[in-house]
């Protein structure tokens, strides 16, 4: 189940990639419940093995495309998110650690396994993945667009994923860039 769990993430993070138009320096979010990949209810099954397992494929796909991975918590620690420092100089950090029940087996993951892991409160995010009903909303720039992937479940969770596009200003007569 590893090897597939890790081909599945790592196959909706080169598509997103891909439809978002992400650039070397982008972030995405991930929200994702352990719980809900592994059939469980969201916060009441929280499993190590499967978060590396979808953690390593997004986080791989991610590298490759020079893209920056922040790894939403769970709402018992706010939904804060790690990230890499170099992701974000000089943002202001927050003094907590994700665990697997506090936090999330994923958030955890993705702390022991950054160089120099910081946590966030909030982050604003180009594009997101959300894992089993996570809401990473919150984490994403306006205004989000659904994106819809060739894959829609990561395991037995339902993936939703998004990208965001600058606001549009202007009436009905303004004029907009192509591709946006």
């Amino acid at each position: 189940m590893n090897q597939e769990l890790y081909d599945q993430a790592n196959r909706a993070a080169r598509e997103l990639c891909e439809k978002a138009k992400l650039k070397p320096g982008d972030i995405m979010v991930v929200g994702c419940s352990s719980s809900e990949i592994t059939g469980g209810v969201i916060g009441h099954a929280s499993s190590l093995e499967a978060a590396r397992a979808v953690f390593g494929g997004i986080y791989d796909a991610l590298r490759e495309n020079g893209v920056y991975l922040a790894a939403q918590c769970c709402e018992h620690l706010n939904r804060a998110v790690v990230t890499e420092k170099e992701a974000v100089p000089g943002a202001e950090t927050v003094c907590v650690m994700p665990q697997p029940k506090a936090g999330g087996s994923f958030a955890t993951t993705a702390y022991q396994t950054f160089k120099e892991p910081v946590m966030l409160e909030e982050i604003k995010a180009d594009a997101g993945m959300d894992i089993g009903g996570t809401l990473i909303g919150m984490h994403l720039k306006h205004v989000a667009v659904p994106v819809r992937l060739s894959i829609d479940h990561i395991g037995s969770a339902i993936l939703i994923c998004a990208r965001t596009r600058p606001k549009y200003i202007g009436g009905e007569r303004a004029v907009y860039p192509e591709g946006i």
